[in-house]
């Protein structure tokens, strides 16, 4: 897999959005309870402090399964100290809002169909992908290539045991929310979904081909990134994310790269203002090179590891 659904997963929170807004046909058993946490995880946690500021920094999965104890030990210390939690993006609550902005730009306002975007051979391989989730060809042919690309990427989640309720936003909005805790997003919806319509035509429709090449993929690979994020290995996990961003450095600059700059100015001119901060981005984000941490060292700010 060309780690398009390995930086979806780890990198942009609208995942979250798009498998909670799975068709029903997708949807969890009706009835079926979540089970307990019964696996604990200890996922990386770093902290920036100046004299009367404190920032940590977790690294998130967009979507999990049940049974897994993250939300303990120094993880919800930090998380309890905090006088706010700052996500990369809120999710509006308004769920009819959200889907009329995704479609605005997913629709393509050109009358080109999707289907004559693609050669012969990616055409049938799209519409089997399509045939083996129950979809007709024609319900995504107005779309922009990226949409059906995204969708295809979180429609089988719930079959393979994912929980869009599961994810590390989820329960960390929630928990706020019952503290009286501030939520703020470093970035909007439009921004999130504006990286993937500002795609030229030609990545979008290799997003998509990549996709659908390697939907059988899907669960195992994202076993093993939770996996990883679970043992509170940041290392393997960019090894997992960035093993084939040499062949597509367009992508990792407009999904990781360039949101790390501009997050790190964020971070830095919130340290001019006193309190804690607890910031939770995709896991992805503070992995590797050019990492959050990466940006904030280059602007004078270190972000230790928070052992535990």
């Amino acid at each position: 897999m060309k780690t398009w659904f390995k930086k979806l997963a780890t990198t942009c929170a609208i995942v979250a959005f798009s498998s909670s807004a799975l068709p029903a046909a997708y949807a969890a058993e009706p009835g079926a309870a979540a089970a307990p946490a019964t696996t604990d995880a200890d996922p990386a946690l770093w902290v920036v402090k100046d004299k009367d500021t404190t920032i940590y920094l977790f690294g998130t999965v967009h979507v999990l399964k049940p049974g897994l104890g993250w939300f303990d030990e120094a993880v919800k210390t930090a998380f309890d100290k905090s006088d706010e939690l700052m996500l990369e993006m809120v999710m509006p609550e308004d769920q009819v809002a959200m889907l009329k902005e995704m479609m605005s730009l997913a629709m393509d306002q050109s009358g080109k169909t999707l289907s004559s975007r693609l050669d012969p051979e990616q055409l049938k391989a799209y519409e089997a992908a399509l045939a083996s989730l129950g979809i007709a060809p024609t319900q995504f042919d107005m779309f922009e290539p990226w949409f059906p690309a995204m969708t295809l990427s979180v429609l089988p989640l719930t079959k393979l045991g994912y929980d869009p309720e599961q994810g590390v936003e989820k329960l960390l909005t929630s928990s706020a929310k019952r503290a009286g805790k501030p939520v703020v997003g470093l970035e909007t919806l439009g921004q999130q979904l504006g990286y993937f319509d500002t795609l030229p035509e030609n990545q979008q429709i290799s997003f998509l081909n990549s996709v659908v090449r390697d939907l059988d993929k899907l669960g195992p690979q994202l076993d093993k990134m939770v996996g990883q994020w679970a043992k509170g290995d940041p290392d393997a996990l960019a090894v997992t994310m960035n093993e084939s961003l040499a062949e597509t450095p367009e992508l990792g600059k407009v999904l990781l790269w360039d949101r790390n700059a501009r997050w790190a100015d964020q971070l830095k001119a919130r340290m001019d203002q006193p309190g804690t901060v607890f910031v939770a981005v995709g896991a992805g984000h503070l992995a590797g090179d050019k990492s959050v941490q990466d940006y904030l060292k280059a602007r004078g700010i270190v972000a230790k590891r928070v052992k535990y």
